[in-house]
């Protein structure tokens, strides 16, 4: 197996949004917003090549939306999915699975494109399997008016009608799957969004978890610091502590998905609770 960051898009979000009732006067210390309160943020995929599959976590936001659409969530720097795949030597038709965390725009706006005519919609990944899971595929075709926004129909249905989509099968309500086809685990989460999957992989003799929307950026540490898109925040809290836990205890490897500018992160216990042990590129970390 190798592993490959694949850098998607970065954007800006709002830093009151993305921090909810946490004053700006504490998380602007580790992630500053500009003079429109908007912080930096990634959109950062993986790459698993294992054997003939190469598997592709996340999608980021795409490029099919519109000139307003774009305006609100001001793209910047010039990495593009294709880019990425080309640097490491890769082509997106050689995708053979496509696996989402969850159906918010910025995880898979990425898995479907505009067709040559632009009078409709196909899997931007042609080749590939498309991986949800039951629960959550349910939760995004029919959103709640809370979310709506974030689940846009012309990023989901195209990937049922194209009859590439497949399920994770997850038996008995079961918290962690493992997940033969693809070779590695997730957790399920439901603080941020129902049945969010966060995949845990085994790499180099390392633990190593893709953080999604469980842990958007290294300033999110502290357990209060939960995003104000989170549906159920009172469930991301005890989600994000048992995590946490985890990750300090056994020195779990976290990639970050959001964080602009920490690829990789450690994290320790401390009196305060669990806290940033140290920062790393992909690169020194893994090559």
């Amino acid at each position: 197996m190798k592993l490959y960051p694949i850098e998607a898009g970065n954007f800006k979000l709002d830093g009151g949004a993305m921090f909810g009732v946490v004053p700006k006067s504490l998380w602007q210390r580790t992630n500053p917003a500009d003079s429109n309160n908007m912080i930096d943020i990634g959109a950062r995929s993986l790459l698993i090549e294992d054997g003939d599959k190469l598997i592709l976590i996340d999608t980021g936001l795409g490029d099919k939306q519109s000139e307003k659409f774009f305006s609100f969530y001001y793209p910047w720097g010039d990495d593009s999915i294709d880019k990425s795949l080309k640097k490491h030597g890769f082509h997106r038709d050689e995708i053979t699975d496509v696996f989402t965390t969850h159906l918010h725009f910025d995880h898979c706006g990425g898995c479907i494109q505009w067709n040559k005519d632009r009078t409709g919609y196909e899997p931007a990944f042609k080749n590939a399997r498309y991986w949800s899971n039951k629960d959550h595929w349910d939760w995004a075709t029919n959103p709640n008016a809370r979310e709506k926004a974030s689940f846009l129909k012309e990023n989901i249905l195209p990937i049922q009608e194209s009859g590439q989509l497949h399920f994770v099968d997850r038996k008995d309500n079961e918290s962690f799957a493992n997940i033969p086809d693809l070779g590695f685990g997730v957790l399920f989460v439901d603080g941020h969004t129902d049945k969010q999957m966060i995949p845990h992989l085994e790499y180099n003799g390392k633990k190593l978890v893709f953080m999604a929307d469980l842990l958007p950026t290294a300033g999110h540490l502290p357990l209060p610091y939960v995003m104000g898109f989170d549906t159920r925040p009172l469930l991301t809290l005890p989600e994000k502590k048992s995590f946490l836990d985890k990750a300090a205890d056994e020195e779990i490897y976290l990639f970050m998905q959001h964080d602009a500018h920490n690829e990789v992160i450690t994290v320790k216990h401390t009196e305060k609770g669990v806290r940033l042990n140290q920062t790393y590129t992909f690169n020194e970390l893994f090559n």
